[in-house]
């Protein structure tokens, strides 16, 4: 179960019962983590070899057996305490390093230490429930491998392993920085193919507000805005990592590495971008909404008004006709003045018949106004 998928109180209660009062580098097996998978790609300009190996001990065999190679080494899921042990001996990873790897929301951040660098950045996909799901990546460069950690089985980096197994381009000829590089090239290109989708559903939301905007299509776009600004605050951590690292010099040494960076920079920089465009657009929905409905509001109080306008003088003859005055005065004479209509024998029929006819020149008068006309 991965901590960051947690409701706030939950996650909360999760940190304190696994990380209150223990020592700095305390490890321990989440709950809900998944057995590890151990993935070994290694390669050079003339050699390529993929294997998963069902023990630690025949994956660092192998490794051990090819020194001049460069390695990935891909451990999904961290069920195994003794086998993360063993990585922070054999390959040297700080425990406070290895503590960030399983506590697995961190933010995008890179740490250096004597030429070798820690580096976290967050996978991320638009899942069906069209909310964004972030996954931790955390990458360790050596002097001839890169060691990635994931707490899932599946990933985006699968297009660049078949780069690498298909020879294309300049990454079996390149350090292991570029290794580090290319995977977070990756990362971060995928933020476009979930930026494509948040886009198209944003449009699809468009489309229901002119059709028929209802509450349920308000709780869309508000659900929406909280994914993205989610995404935000993820792509401006990546980009903050990036310019740390060309701030560096003993991060990215060769400064045949620079372009590269500057170019996964940039590339953040367009993410972030493209946000920013996306929550105006979900803030312009939210107006929209709210002006689509006060307009069928408005609508609806004018049918109101309407029929309340052609009520009024209708109450006002069946009130006149129900006062009930008395055709004879206490004398026996009769009271010519009032109401004499009342007692003649067509007077009912007299009286609907006028109303009907008031009733007719007011919705003549309504739709000459042009008031009788409303959108749907």
């Amino acid at each position: 179960m991965d901590t960051h998928k947690l409701k706030p109180k939950v996650l909360q209660q999760t940190i304190a019962a696994n990380k209150v009062g223990r020592k700095p580098g305390y490890l321990y097996v989440p709950a809900g983590a998944l057995k590890p998978r151990l993935i070994l790609l290694s390669f050079d300009k003339d050699f390529i070899a993929e294997n998963e190996f069902s023990t630690y001990e025949e994956l660092f065999q192998f490794y051990q057996q090819h020194p001049h190679a460069r390695h990935w080494i891909d451990v999904r899921g961290y069920a195994d305490l003794p086998l993360l042990e063993k990585f922070i001996l054999d390959f040297d990873i700080h425990p406070l390093q290895m503590e960030d790897v399983i506590n697995d929301y961190q933010r995008p951040k890179v740490e250096e230490d004597d030429g070798r660098l820690f580096i976290i950045s967050r996978m991320i996909n638009f899942t069906k429930d069209k909310c964004i799901n972030d996954d931790q990546l955390s990458i360790f460069t050596g002097t001839n491998c890169v060691i990635t950690f994931q707490s899932d089985y599946e990933d985006c980096l699968d297009v660049l392993r078949e780069r690498i197994k298909a020879g294309k381009g300049v990454l079996r000829k390149r350090p292991v920085l570029y290794l580090a590089y290319a995977i977070m090239d990756v990362v971060i290109d995928n933020y476009f193919v979930v930026l494509v989708q948040i886009g198209e559903y944003i449009e699809s939301l468009e489309d229901s507000l002119f059709e028929q905007p209802d509450k349920k299509t308000l709780n869309q776009i508000l659900n929406i805005r909280r994914e993205v600004n989610k995404l935000r605050r993820i792509a401006w951590s990546e980009r903050d990592k990036i310019n740390e690292m060309l701030r560096d010099e003993d991060m990215v040494p060769d400064e045949e590495m620079q372009p590269y960076f500057k170019d996964a920079s940039d590339h953040t920089i367009q993410v972030i971008e493209l946000i920013d465009n996306y929550r105006e657009m979900i803030g312009n929905l939210t107006e929209l909404y709210l002006s689509n409905v006060s307009n069928r509001m408005n609508e609806i109080m004018k049918v109101l008004t309407i029929i309340s306008s052609i009520f009024i003088p209708l109450s006002f003859f069946a009130s006149l006709y129900g006062m009930n005055f008395s055709r004879e005065n206490p004398h026996g004479g009769v009271n010519k003045l009032n109401m004499p209509e009342l007692y003649h024998p067509y007077g009912y029929i007299i009286v609907l018949s006028a109303m009907g006819l008031l009733v007719l020149v007011q919705l003549y008068f309504f739709w000459r106004k042009g008031w009788l006309s409303w959108s749907g």
